[in-house]
């Protein structure tokens, strides 16, 4: 029985990859930052097959912990950087542990003999920083593939700012290691939805879903959502965990950076999808997601049934 290490592993995004793997049998380690806080990652212990799952104590900034965490581990999932809007100290907050922890997570994988297969959680933001708008150059029904030339602003988010940038230092490692014992593959999701398998209070996905689906607007950020009624591209949460299993398991992908998309909806049409009401518009696929479902064998779900998910 293989045994995978999945950093993040009990978050929104990391509770279904958690499950994906537990389903098919693997041995699961999940990283937690505090063993003493169980409401971060009890949840998963109700899943099936939970005997054979562990957790361990691990800062992603801290490497001695991280070659502790991966030295045991055949295949390495990496979902453990922060997703937040609300910061008060960028650097802090965004900047160190999304940019310093994944220079350190790969000189840690570099010199980890037994880790064969590293998945990182990257995102839309590796390709476009400001997304849910359209990148430079570009308009809102423009699409976008992973030929396209990625795009960066400083004027972007910090969080956008901080995964190009990480996704830029994974991209150099790869480019500066030709032959490597442990391959490497990125998956890059849209905004991410659908159900969670937690209660948890601090998940920023479910977060946005709530105030989508009550038009609410905690900042001036979210606000230009409902005034501009943005083009939001979309995936389900279980696709993205998939994606993950998927990239996890099937050999030659080293170096690919998959984007997950469904489709793309005005947040009007969110909003409406979310209180179980029928679309305005009609969906359009803006960011393409023919290379995941080509390599990955991933058929993606719709928004509606996606959105569907999350009040069920």
């Amino acid at each position: 029985m293989d045994k995978v290490g999945i950093i993040g592993g009990s978050g929104f995004i990391g509770s279904h990859i958690t499950k994906q793997f537990l389903d098919n049998s693997f041995k699961v380690k999940v990283s937690t930052r505090d063993l003493s806080h169980l409401d971060k990652y009890q949840h998963l212990s109700r899943l099936k097959n939970a005997e054979h799952l562990s957790f361990e104590e691990l800062d992603v900034t801290d490497k001695n912990r991280l070659e502790n965490f991966v030295k045991d581990c055949d295949i390495i999932i990496h979902s453990g950087t922060p997703f937040q809007l609300d910061f008060t100290d960028a650097k802090a907050e965004l900047f160190d542990p999304t940019i310093k922890g994944t220079e350190n997570f790969l000189d840690v994988i570099h010199k980890a003999p037994r880790v064969k297969k590293v998945v990182i959680l990257a995102s839309v933001a590796a390709y476009n920083t400001n997304f849910p708008l359209p990148a430079d150059g570009k308009s809102a029904l423009d699409s976008f593939s992973e030929n396209d030339t990625p795009f960066t602003s400083e004027e972007s988010h910090p969080y956008a700012q901080a995964k190009f940038i990480a996704n830029q230092t994974v991209t150099a490692f790869i480019k500066n290691h030709p032959d490597p014992n442990t391959e490497i593959v990125s998956v890059s999701p849209v905004m991410v939805m659908g159900k969670s398998l937690s209660n948890r209070e601090d998940s920023t996905s479910t977060g946005i879903q709530y105030v989508f689906k009550n038009k609410i607007a905690p900042n001036p950020f979210i606000q230009m959502f409902y005034d501009e009624d943005i083009e939001m591209a979309i995936v389900n949460v279980k696709d993205v965990a998939t994606g993950v299993f998927k990239a996890a398991t099937i050999p030659g992908l080293h170096g690919n950076n998959y984007l997950l998309s469904s489709e793309t909806y005005p947040v009007s049409d969110v909003t409406l999808m979310l209180n179980n009401k029928s679309p305005i518009n009609k969906s359009k696929i803006i960011y393409q997601n023919q290379m995941a479902e080509r390599d990955l064998g991933l058929p993606f779900q719709s928004v509606s049934k996606t959105l569907n998910q999350y009040n069920s």
